[in-house]
């Protein structure tokens, strides 16, 4: 980008709102727009944060020439279509969770950035975490050892949510279960098999066809010895939030602990037994974010805990993962590289829970991930021991 810096506008303002003055405060990144349907509550925001521009058409925005990137944070079902109008209209493109709801759409994205050379990159929360950077920090260090077996769950209660919520099959929107096991190791998926477990309530079931309460996938991943586990629950299942990721490695192993807010468990091997585990408050790693936002790790955008959205309150604030998101966006922008995850990677994590949903309807068939979200097999190379 020629050393100048970004110019951002971030689309949907609820969840969206929290990124504005990450932005504002980012060396390399100026946010220039808003996007909001809701036109009093653009205005106040725009207020609030002192932004002149504000639309209230998409289209529109597209269209402005001072925007080189629009960050998306609206309805899943609108992930898909709005990230790729703004391929086509020359906007790189951050997207929040998943990227899309089919694999076709992945496939559009992926090919649109393969064409264009435009940068896309999934706001995975979870694999910017300080839980998962704790753990990465373990891997890259070789504390780990060898790296055996990788497991993951994200149960939560979306009794209440609007729109599109009720009944969603849980490996719909799996990433945060998905994202870590895979991005620890930088692996593929390669297939999975998945189980439907309980049912949910009948009048539940008519919006997606799905009755399934839990859904439990295996991913095997791609040129690796390594397979995984995850689990998801939205509906009738007794769960306080957990976002979890675990890892066992042949010197140390990280599990997660069981109630929110408690440590870490790791655990060292060939340690008197009950010395074996030890309970770890994972460090924060605000020192990998320029000084003006590092702030951002700990809190949320707005001055009180009421005004702060549901998605960040119920998910212990993303575990500080919102500055590393918007750093790591903007500076592969700035630095002309490709942010993780790329489109291809992000394909790769999305359809992972796309297909696992498809092999639970069918009984636990292993289904192959497309070919289109793998790595070409002259980039693999063999995990480190």
């Amino acid at each position: 980008m020629e050393n100048k810096k970004i110019k951002v506008a971030i689309i949907g303002l609820g969840f969206g709102a929290e990124f504005i003055p990450i932005y504002q405060r980012h060396p390399h990144a100026e946010l220039v727009a808003i996007c909001q349907r809701n036109e009093q509550k653009l205005n106040e925001i725009g207020e609030a944060f002192n932004i002149k521009k504000r639309y209230t058409d998409y289209d529109e925005l597209l269209q402005d020439p001072d925007i080189d990137a629009v960050h998306i944070n609206t309805p899943i079902p609108d992930h898909a279509i709005q990230s790729i109008k703004a391929l086509k209209a020359g906007k790189h493109v951050a997207c929040t969770v998943p990227m899309a709801t089919s694999v076709e759409e992945c496939r559009q994205i992926v090919e649109l950035v393969n064409q264009t050379g435009l940068t896309y990159m999934m706001m995975e929360t979870v694999v910017y975490a300080r839980e998962f950077l704790y753990m990465k920090e373990l891997y890259t260090t070789g504390e780990l050892g060898k790296v055996q077996f990788l497991k993951a769950s994200h149960q939560q209660d979306m009794d209440g949510w609007p729109n599109y919520w009720p009944g969603l099959p849980p490996m719909y929107y799996a990433t945060h279960c998905v994202g870590p096991v895979l991005a620890l190791t930088n692996a593929d998926a390669e297939t999975v098999s998945c189980f439907g477990s309980g049912t949910i309530r009948k009048e539940l079931h008519q919006y997606y066809n799905s009755p399934f309460a839990v859904e439990s996938t295996h991913i095997k991943f791609s040129n690796s010895d390594l397979s995984a586990h995850i689990y998801r629950s939205l509906f009738d299942t007794a769960r306080q939030y957990r976002e979890s990721f675990e890892v066992y490695g042949s010197k140390k192993s990280v599990e997660w602990p069981l109630i929110e807010g408690e440590p870490l468990i790791v655990h060292t091997a060939k340690k008197p037994e009950p010395e074996i585990p030890a309970p770890v408050h994972c460090p924060d790693y605000a020192h990998l974010l320029p000084g003006s936002i590092q702030r951002f790790t700990t809190k949320g955008v707005y001055d009180t805990d009421d005004n702060q959205h549901l998605s960040f309150t119920q998910g212990a604030g993303h575990g500080g993962s919102h500055p590393h998101l918007i750093h790591e966006f903007v500076s592969a922008l700035y630095d002309k590289r490709d942010p993780f995850p790329n489109a291809r990677q992000s394909a790769n994590i999305t359809c992972v829970g796309i297909l696992a949903h498809e092999s639970a309807l069918q009984g636990g068939k292993v289904i192959p991930l497309p070919a289109f979200t793998l790595k070409k097999q002259a980039e693999k190379a063999p995990l480190p021991e």
